[in-house]
Parts: structure tokens; sequence; C-alpha cells
């Protein structure tokens, strides 16, 4: 598991240190910096996948992230004109990955020889790796099928766009983490435990898939369950957004296995409030099964249902960690720093910052 991450000179991080656990959730007002430790690791990511990492230095646009030049990623008036991400995971010796700074181009140079033996076996680097983006699939009939991304990369894609796929493919198949197993699921397999998770998002849903192979995609349909009836499948877009946007998360943590780790933005999006405390639960309940998460969220919901999955004592505040990153100290340096409020047994924080979560009480106060 990855341990610790320094960031120095990157972005509004002039120098930033992230303590990490199995869940890190990151939030924040915009523009002030909770992307930037997700940029870093995807990065690192891209540049590996590339075979730039080790040999040529850190590719700034790829199939993870496109940030631009050496222009837009440096820090504003960062003393030294280098980026550096410092890594620790657990059982080896910290790795520090330094780049020299290129101004107009999105390759920034090697700065020194990185010493990473086997980055291989790290899910940084390998395929125990997911990434899921804001940016992901919408409603429609048919969806992308790839042998390469479902078996080579075990991969549902950086939009999800090959969820529908993977379902058709490994539907059948357990999941890997029974503590995941819905109380309400009477088997292991994927596709029974999706429908009962989905349906604690929209009541009575089932999910189905179908390979077109004479199209070369899968259809997605959904249908209810009303006792011991089921009605017609319904298209994606004749049902709420939120469902197919959430879908390739419930996927993920469904399929996720102990050691993987997983990078999600925006869980939240077009879900409501309950749904939206059901995937924190989720996050919560896949991290006490191992799996790393980093999470970047503005919903005071998501974090609730993590702090109730704590209070409920289905994992330990130590499994958890908070990151609020809000403008720094200094008046005219676009910087920003980070605070880490911490949570006990009863999912209790020990200090909320201006900003963290707090705009329900600052809006019901004027009401009131």
């Amino acid at each position: 598991m990855l341990e610790f991450i320094r960031i120095q000179r990157f972005k509004t991080l002039l120098d930033a240190s992230f303590p990490l656990a199995s869940l890190n959730i990151f939030s924040g007002l915009n523009g002030m910096g909770k992307s930037t430790v997700l940029q870093a690791l995807l990065l690192l990511r891209q540049s590996y996948e590339s075979n730039t990492l080790f040999s040529r230095g850190l590719r700034l646009k790829g199939d993870y992230v496109a940030l631009g030049t050496g222009k837009d990623v440096l820090a504003e008036q960062a003393e030294l004109n280098t980026i550096e991400f410092l890594l620790t995971w657990e059982g080896i010796s910290p790795a520090n990955f330094s780049f020299n700074y290129d101004t107009k181009s999105d390759l920034q140079p090697l700065n020194e020889h990185i010493n990473l033996q086997a980055p291989e076996e790290l899910s940084l680097f390998n395929h125990c790796f997911q990434y899921l983006s804001a940016n992901r699939i919408v409603p429609k009939n048919f969806y992308e099928v790839s042998d390469y991304f479902i078996r080579d990369l075990n991969s549902l894609g950086n939009q999800g766009e090959y969820t529908a796929n993977f379902i058709a493919e490994n539907g059948s198949k357990p999941i890997s983490l029974k503590t995941l197993k819905h109380p309400k699921a009477t088997t292991s397999n994927l596709l029974e435990n999706l429908d009962k998770w989905m349906a604690e998002l929209s009541p009575g849903l089932r999910i189905h898939v179908k390979n077109q192979p004479e199209i070369n995609a899968v259809s997605l349909g959904y249908a209810y369950e009303y006792g011991k009836e089921v009605t017609a499948d319904f298209s994606p877009q004749n049902v709420g957004f939120g469902l197919t946007y959430v879908l390739p998360i419930v996927t993920e943590l469904l399929r996720a296995k102990d050691g993987d780790m997983v990078i999600i933005e925006n869980p939240e999006s077009h879900l409501h409030p309950a749904g939206q405390a059901i995937i924190g639960r989720m996050c919560a309940i896949a991290a006490l099964g191992g799996v790393q998460l980093f999470v970047e969220t503005h919903s005071d919901h998501f974090l609730n249902g993590v702090r109730i999955a704590i209070k409920e004592k289905l994992i330990q505040p130590d499994f958890v960690r908070l990151f609020f990153l809000e403008r720094g100290p200094n008046a005219g340096i676009h910087s920003s720093r980070v605070l880490s409020p911490m949570m006990d047994e009863e999912g209790r924080l020990d200090s909320w910052p201006k900003g963290f979560f707090d705009e329900w009480d600052n809006e019901l106060e004027r009401l009131l």
C-alpha cells in the first residue's frame, strides 16, 4: 500500500505532505488543489505506461490527464525549477521522482535517477489500478467492447466506458471482497450483488446487459422488480441519468480486490443525498477489504456515509484519512495548505475547518 506522498512545487502545492490510509478523501473549495494530489499519481502512472518515467521524464499529456506544458504545472513562485514527488510504499524504501522544468514542453525532463525496484509489483504501476474520472459514461443503448481493456489491462476504462462489457463477461463470477456481499444477495455473483447495491440507489432496479456481436457492442437496460413481477427493460435514456453515471463506480468497488488502487473523482455526481451516502459506505467497506482508494468529493453525504460506517464499527477510523485543501497564508501567491481533520470511533471529527462541509449549517443559520 502507498503510505505517504510529498509533493513539491507542483501547481498549487509548494510543499505538502499526505500520510495516507486505505480510504483517502480529498475536499476543498474549487481551485484549491484537491485534484492536484490525484493528478500527481496519474502523471506517474501515465509516464510509466509511456515508458518515459525512468528514462526521459514526466509526461504531462496522455490518456489519464492533459495538463499542458511546464509553465502550467510549476508552482507559482517556486524557488527551484524542479517538480518532486516523494512516495513511500509499505515495506520498501522511499522513491523520489524529481523532474526539471521545461516551460514549453509537455515532457518534464528527468532530474535524477529514480531508485525504485520492481515497480511492476506496485498497484500504481500494474494492472491492480483503476481510475474513474469525473467525466464518466452517459446513458445510451449500446456501449463499446474491448477484450484488451477487460482482460489484458483489467480496466473498465477511465470513463467507465467498458463497464457494460465487463458485466456481460463477468456477471456470473464471484466478487472478490466478501465484505461487500449485499445482505440481501443469495450468492456472491457480481451481477446479483450489483443489482442489490444499485437497488439501494433506485428501489427494485435490475441491470440487464447483453452482448450484441453483430455490431460489436453490449446493450444496457434497466428493469424494476416489484415483488414477483419484473418490468420490461427501460433504455438508459429513460431512467435517471445518475444511475448510468454511478454504475462504473459500483461495478469497480464490487470487482476490486485486496491490494488494488482505485482513484475516483466526484462519486456523488447526479446522485440523490441518500445515494451519495451509500457510495461512501461502500468505499469504506472496500477499504476494509484492502482496496486503497483516493476519492475527490464535494459531498457531505458521501463523508457522512463513511462516518456512519465507522460509528457502526464496519471500519476503524485509522482506515480513513481526510484532507481539506484551502488557500495558503501568503497573500498574492496562489498556493494551498493542507488540513487533515481526524475522526474518532464514533465518526466525530476533531475539527471542522472553515469551508469543510459546513455549508448546510451556514445556510441553516441564515434561514433561522
